[in-house]
C-alpha cells in the first residue's frame, strides 16, 4: 500500500476516536494506574524474597571473615504481605475494569460507523447500492466494520501504554542499577523496529484480504439467490467450481496474513527473551564478584540495614530480584503492541473501503423547505446523472398539476426509472425540477418523501409480519386502519385466512408469499402513507393476469384524485392518463394522450403494436392482419386496449 494512502487512512481513523467517548480515556488511565501498581508489586515482592532469602547477609570486610546473617521473623514482612495481595487485587480489578472500558469504547466506535455507514447508503440510494453485490455490502457493514474493534480497544491504548511503562519502569530502575538500565534502554527499540520491519506488509495484506473477502461474500450470495436459475441450465457444477477457485483464493490470503501474524509474533517473542536472559547473565556474573560496575557506591550495597554491630558490606538480592521481575514487564507493552500491530493492519484494510463510500459524493440534498400538500411537479431542462457523474437522461421538461396522471414509457434503458430516482432524491441532477415552484434540493427530503407512495416491480417485504410490514411507516396505526388498508389492496380475506392474522410471519425475500400477494401488501403499505403522489414503477410487470387486474383496480381506487407518475411497459392501458411521455436515449421523442400517440406515427405506436402482438400471444388470441393494419386508425387503439383488458378479466 502506498505510504501516503495509508498515513491518511491512519488520519481518519485516529479522528474517528472522538466517537468512543470517555471509554478510551478511561481504559488509557486505568492501565497507568495498574503499571504503577505492578512496579509496587515488584517492589514488595523482591523485598519479601530478599529477605526470606538472604535474612540480612553481609560480606565480610577481612578475607578470613565469615559471612553472618541475622534472624528474620515472618511478623516482620506482615505488612508486605497484606500489601502484595491489596495490590494484586487492585491490579485484578483494573484488568477488568480496562477490559470493559476498552470493548465499550470500541463498540461505540463500531455503532458509530455502522450508522454513518447505513446513513451515507440511505443518501445514496437504491441507485448506487444496486452496483454491488448485498453480499459486499454485507462484509462491509458487518465484517469490515468489526475490525475496527481491536484497533480502538486495544491499540491505541497501547500505542501511550508501550510509551509510558517503560519510561516508569526505566525511572525505577536507573536510581537502582544504571547498567541494567543502560540494558533495558538499548534493547527496547529492536521489539518496534522488527516489529515494523515483519509487518511491513501487514496492511496491504489485510487490504487485498478485505477485497477477496468482499468478492466471495457477494459472488456466494448472487449464486444462491440464482440457486435454481443454476440448476436449470445445468451450471451447478461449473459455479462449484468457480465457487472452490474463489474460496481458495481467500484461504490463500487469508494463510498469508497469519504467516505475518505468526512471523512477527516470534520475532518479538524472540527479542524480548535475549534482552531478558542478557540482565540475567549480568546479575548472575555480578552476585559471582566477576562483574563490578552498575551500581552506585559499595558492590550490592542497597541494604538499609544501618545497624553499627554489622561489621562488613550488606548483601542483598534485591536489586536483581526487583529489575528481573520488571523485566517481562518492561518488553511486556511493546509485545502487546507488537500483537495488536496487526489490529492496526485490519483497521486500515477496513478503513480505504469505508472511506471510499463514506466520502463517495451524495446527491446534494440539503434543503429545509417544507410543504404541505403537492399542488405542481414541473422540469424544466432538466438532466439527470448517476452517482459517479454519467449522464442519465436529459435535458427534458414537462409539467404536471394536482390530480393528474403522467406515464413514461420507452424501451429499456430509455432513462423512466432514473426519472424517479432523480424525483425520489437518490439521483444527482441539473436543470430545474420544482415542486409547488421550489426546487427539489431545497425541500426537506425526509418530509418530502412523506407526500410520495412508492410502489416498485418487485415488491420488497421485510422479515418480520404482515402489521411490521404494513406499518412500515407508522408503527402505531391501529388495526382497524390496518385492515381497511388491505382490504383497499385487496388481500384482506387472505390475511384473514391466516391463523396469525395481523401477526402472520413474513420470510426474508416474501418466502411464503406469491409475487401477487406479497405486492398487494406492498401497495396496502403504501396506501398507509396518505401519499398526494402516487410513484409507480411497472406496478403489474411481474403479476399474473389476474393478480395485475386486482392491483390495478386498487391503484384507480387510491389513485382518485391524486397526482401519478407512472413507468409501464402496458402500454394498452394508458387510456387513462392525462399524459404521456415517450422516452428514447434519455430523451422526450413524443407527448401527448393515449389516443393523440397512437394516431401519429412514431415510438410509440410501435412500442404499442408490439406490446398488443405479445398480448395476443401470451393469450393464444391470433392477431389477424387486419387488426395490424388498424393500427393507424383512430378508434383502433381504444378498441384494443379494450379487447386486452377482456382478456385479462378471463
Amino acid at each position: 500500500m502506498d505510504k501516503s494512502l495509508e498515513k491518511s487512512l491512519l488520519v481518519w481513523l485516529k479522528a474517528q476516536k472522538k466517537a468512543c467517548g470517555l471509554f478510551l480515556k478511561l481504559s488509557l488511565w486505568l492501565g497507568m494506574i495498574s503499571a504503577v501498581a505492578m512496579v509496587a508489586q515488584a517492589y514488595i515482592i523482591a523485598t519479601i524474597l530478599d529477605g526470606v532469602i538472604m535474612g540480612q547477609q553481609v560480606i565480610p570486610l577481612t578475607a578470613n571473615a565469615q559471612m553472618v546473617s541475622s534472624s528474620v521473623s515472618i511478623d516482620t514482612y506482615t505488612p508486605h504481605l497484606i500489601a502484595l495481595i491489596a495490590l494484586m487485587l487492585l491490579r485484578a480489578l483494573l484488568a477488568y475494569g480496562r477490559e470493559r472500558a476498552s470493548f465499550e469504547a470500541g463498540k461505540r466506535l463500531r455503532g458509530h460507523i455502522r450508522a454513518a455507514v447505513m446513513d451515507k447508503l440511505t443518501k445514496l440510494g437504491p441507485a448506487f447500492i444496486k452496483g454491488k453485490p448485498a453480499g459486499s455490502w454485507a462484509s462491509i457493514v458487518l465484517e469490515q466494520v468489526e475490525d475496527l474493534q481491536d484497533f480502538y480497544a486495544r491499540y491505541l491504548p497501547q500505542i501511550s501504554l508501550a510509551g509510558f511503562i517503560p519510561i516508569l519502569i526505566l525511572a525505577a530502575v536507573f536510581p537502582i542499577n544504571w547498567a541494567a538500565g543502560l540494558i533495558l534502554l538499548l534493547t527496547a527499540p529492536l521489539i518496534p523496529m522488527f516489529m515494523i520491519l515483519v509487518g511491513m506488509g501487514a496492511a496491504d495484506a489485510n487490504r487485498k484480504n478485505f477485497s477477496a473477502l468482499a468478492r466471495l461474500s457477494g459472488h456466494f450470495m448472487d449464486r444462491l439467490k440464482g440457486l435454481s436459475t443454476l440448476k436449470l441450465f445445468h451450471r451447478g457444477d461449473a459455479e462449484l467450481k468457480v465457487i472452490a477457485t474463489a474460496s481458495e483464493e481467500f484461504r490463500s490470503r487469508t494463510m498469508s496474513v497469519l504467516r505475518m501474524a505468526f512471523l512477527s509474533s516470534a520475532v518479538l517473542e524472540f527479542f524480548a527473551a535475549v534482552s531478558i536472559a542478557v540482565l540475567a547473565v549480568y546479575f548472575g556474573f555480578s552476585y559471582l564478584g566477576h562483574l563490578d560496575f552498575g551500581y552506585y557506591g559499595a558492590h550490592a550495597n542497597i541494604s538499609s540495614s544501618t545497624d553499627p554491630q554489622i561489621v562488613g558490606i550488606p548483601f542483598s538480592l534485591f536489586t536483581g530480584l526487583f529489575i528481573l521481575i520488571l523485566a517481562p514487564e518492561f518488553y511486556q507493552p511493546l509485545r502487546d503492541m507488537g500483537t495488536h500491530y496487526h489490529a492496526k493492519a485490519q483497521a486500515v484494510g477496513a478503513a480505504e473501503a469505508l472511506i471510499t463510500l463514506l466520502e463517495h459524493p451524495e446527491p446534494e440534498f440539503v434543503g429545509h423547505v417544507r410543504i404541505n400538500s403537492i399542488e405542481t411537479l414541473s422540469a424544466d431542462n432538466l438532466e439527470v446523472f448517476s452517482v459517479d457523474g454519467t449522464r442519465l437522461l436529459g435535458p427534458l421538461s414537462f409539467e404536471l398539476k394536482d390530480n393528474q396522471r403522467l406515464a413514461l414509457v420507452g424501451p429499456s434503458g430509455a432513462g423512466k426509472t432514473s426519472l424517479l430516482n432523480a424525483l425520489l432524491g437518490f439521483l444527482p441532477y441539473k436543470g430545474h425540477l420544482l415542486i409547488n415552484g421550489h426546487e427539489l434540493s431545497a425541500l426537506d427530503l425526509a418530509h418530502w418523501r412523506q407526500h410520495l407512495a412508492w410502489l416498485g416491480q418487485e415488491p420488497q417485504l421485510f422479515h418480520g409480519t404482515v402489521r411490521d410490514n404494513v406499518a412500515l411507516a407508522d408503527p402505531t396505526l391501529p388495526d382497524d386502519t390496518l385492515w381497511h388498508l388491505l382490504a383497499e389492496a385487496n388481500i384482506s380475506d387472505f390475511v384473514k385466512a391466516q391463523p396469525l392474522g395481523l401477526d402472520s410471519p413474513v420470510g426474508e425475500q416474501s418466502s411464503g408469499l406469491s409475487v401477487g400477494q406479497a405486492q398487494r401488501i406492498a401497495l396496502a403499505r403504501a396506501l398507509g402513507q396518505k401519499a398526494s403522489l402516487f410513484v409507480l414503477d411497472e406496478p403489474t410487470a411481474s403479476l399474473d393476469s389476474q393478480s395485475e387486474q386486482t392491483v390495478s383496480s386498487a391503484l384507480n381506487r387510491a389513485m382518485a384524485g391524486k397526482m401519478c407518475i407512472m413507468v409501464t411497459h402496458r402500454l394498452d392501458q394508458l387510456d387513462q392518463m392525462d399524459t404521456i411521455l415517450v422516452l428514447d436515449k434519455g430523451l422526450i421523442v413524443q407527448r401527448g394522450d393515449f389516443t393523440t400517440l397512437s394516431d401519429t406515427h412514431g415510438l410509440f405506436q410501435t412500442l404499442l403494436r408490439e406490446n398488443v402482438e405479445s398480448v395476443a400471444d401470451i393469450e393464444l388470441v391470433p392477431l389477424s392482419a387486419s387488426a395490424s393494419e388498424t393500427q393507424l386508425d383512430s378508434d383502433a387503439p381504444l378498441d384494443i386496449a379494450a379487447e386486452s383488458t377482456k382478456g385479462d378479466a378471463q
